[in-house]
Order: C-alpha cells, then structure tokens, then sequence
C-alpha cells in the first residue's frame, strides 16, 4: 500500500481525519503557550478577579499535554500511540489491517477505540472489506459514531 492508503490505520481509522495528525490542534496549543509567556500572563492573572484564572496554571499544563498529541507520521508508518495492540497483532498476523482478518466484527483489540470513535473504525473496515482500499479512499470516512 502506498500514497494515500498509507494514511488507513490498520483499525480503519483515517489518520487524515486525525487532529493528532492534522497538528493544527498541536500549533494551536504551542503557539498559545508561546504567547502566554511573552505576555507574562502567569503573573497577570493574579490581578484578575474571575476565579476561573485560580486554574491558570493546570490549563497552561494541558495545552503543553496537547502540543504532545502531535503525531509525526501516520499509523501505519509508526505515528500513533507505540503501544498499540492493534497494530501489533495486525503485524504478528502479516495483514495490513484488520479488514483481512474475519474476526475484526468481535475483536477485543479494538474495543478500546469505541470511547473516542464508537463504531466508526467498524464502519471503515466492513467498507474496505467489502469495497477495497481504493473506493474506501474515494469515498466518506467515519470518525466518530455513536454505537446503537
């Protein structure tokens, strides 16, 4: 698989649809905290009378978090989270995705994706299943999907 293909997670997801690999959300975050700091706002925010800032130095902490959520290449070329079981079973196995294994419908593995994407990576992989990488590529992704 190349190009574009490339950017499927073994579990279906769509990395192009992915903030972690988009990296905007990531500048954003980074860019923020820049500015803070130029602006000494740590110190700023000890004048100001809205009891949100008392939280000033744990939101300063999550955007750092963020700026971390950068992924620097897709899952499929080692981006993503390392310690991914789905991968890793998608390579002991010798698949490039789940879609080429018949128990993807009842795997556990991805069970874990199911707070962040409900069914949508299920959605993704019945549809390369059945249409092929190809017209999966031509056609709409899931992302995120409540479970019925």
């Amino acid at each position: 698989m190349t190009g574009e293909g490339d950017l499927i997670a073994h579990c279906g997801l769509y990395c192009d649809d992915c903030f972690g690999y988009k990296g905007k959300v990531a500048d954003l975050a980074r860019d923020l905290r820049k500015e803070l700091r130029q602006a000494k706002f740590e110190e700023a925010v000890k004048g100001i009378p809205f009891k949100e800032f008392q939280h000033y130095n744990e939101c300063y902490e999550v955007l750092g978090a963020m700026v971390r959520l950068r992924c620097k290449s897709a899952c499929r070329g080692g981006g993503g989270n390392p310690f991914c079981k789905i991968r890793k079973c998608c390579q002991t196995k010798g698949v490039d995705g789940c879609w080429e294994c018949g128990d993807f419908e009842t795997c556990e593995k991805l069970d874990s994706l199911k707070v962040n994407h409900g069914d949508a990576h299920i959605k993704n992989l019945r549809k390369i299943k059945k249409q092929g990488i190809d017209e999966f590529l031509k056609g709409k992704k899931c992302w995120y999907s409540k479970i019925k």
